[in-house]
């Protein structure tokens, strides 16, 4: 009988740690909307007067996972080029305004957007693209009917957008061109990197119990959350960023991004004094020219 409690407390605890692990993952603690408006000002990464002078359009889309997807799009007359952006985990889509400019002096059209679970979007949880690549390929119709059927359109995503924007290209050929900039190589493979820096724990078994219930929460398997597998699916030129000195997602997985590429041009920018999602701040003039020489040698522009 000792035995047999011994066994229903170790399993009820063994379900506890890997609810709590799966619910850090799943549910991760939000900036609210306005809140990183007020960050993005206060860092001058959003210049207000600049911001409210451009034309944008309020937009709110249904996705087919029952949530609304918020997003704004920001027209230029006569243009069929346009560049969508999908920010970072925890973050909004204030977090991408701080790349526009690049894009607008190019003469391209934006769309940039709250993730699920993020902002003014919908949805229960992340997923880290499981669910969110689908909402982008959503926008891509959204932007085709908008724009027309033979509009260039390509992607941008920061960290967990920019995984986001490689599962999204993978089963969406209509994307032109992809400029990730600090994606993680596999969700896993992550997680199990964060485990060891942040909590100095081994990945068994914690993080194959905080699987089974991140499964039982959203449907979703980490492993299945592979841009690393994902890239070689795709044919469109590809742009790899990501900060030498980043400590969050580790450099070595853009390499591995970079080599399993294997379809299409692919172009690499490592910045040696850039840490997580500030290789853009941290070298705004060097970022802009590799950006452009991409699309120019890719004939975006």
């Amino acid at each position: 009988m000792f035995i047999l409690l011994v066994i229903i407390f170790l399993l009820i605890v063994s379900i506890l740690m890997g609810y709590v692990f799966a619910a850090k993952v799943v549910y991760p603690k939000r900036f609210g909307f306005e809140e990183t408006y007020c960050i993005e000002i206060e860092k001058g990464r959003l210049v207000e007067e600049e911001y409210k002078s451009w034309v944008k359009e309020e937009t709110i889309l249904q996705s087919q996972f029952d949530y609304s997807i918020y997003g704004l799009y920001f027209p230029i007359e006569g243009s069929d080029k346009v560049i969508i952006f999908s920010h970072g985990i925890t973050y909004t889509l204030f977090g991408s305004v701080k790349y526009m400019k690049i894009f607008r002096d190019l003469g391209f059209n934006i769309f940039i957007y709250d993730n699920r679970y993020h902002g003014k979007s919908g949805g229960k949880n992340s997923t880290f693209g499981y669910y969110e690549k689908f909402d982008l390929k959503m926008i891509v119709d959204w932007i085709q009917q908008k724009v027309g059927p033979d509009a260039i359109i390509g992607t941008h995503g920061e960290s967990m957008g920019a995984a986001i924007s490689i599962q999204h290209a993978a089963i969406d050929p209509r994307i032109k061109f992809i400029i990730e900039d600090c994606s993680f190589n596999d969700l896993w493979d992550q997680l199990k990197y964060r485990l060891k820096m942040e909590y100095h724990l081994p990945a068994f078994p914690l993080l194959h119990l905080a699987n089974m219930m991140g499964k039982v929460i959203t449907g979703m398997d980490f492993h299945e959350i592979s841009p690393k597998k994902d890239v070689q699916n795709i044919q469109a030129p590809m742009l790899f960023i990501h900060g030498e000195q980043d400590d969050f997602i580790p450099v070595s997985m853009v390499h591995e991004l970079f080599e399993n590429k294997v379809s299409g041009p692919k172009k690499k920018y490592i910045p040696n004094n850039a840490k997580h999602a500030t290789a853009f701040w941290d070298n705004r003039f060097e970022y802009a020219s590799v950006i452009r020489k991409f699309l120019v040698e890719n004939h975006i522009v």
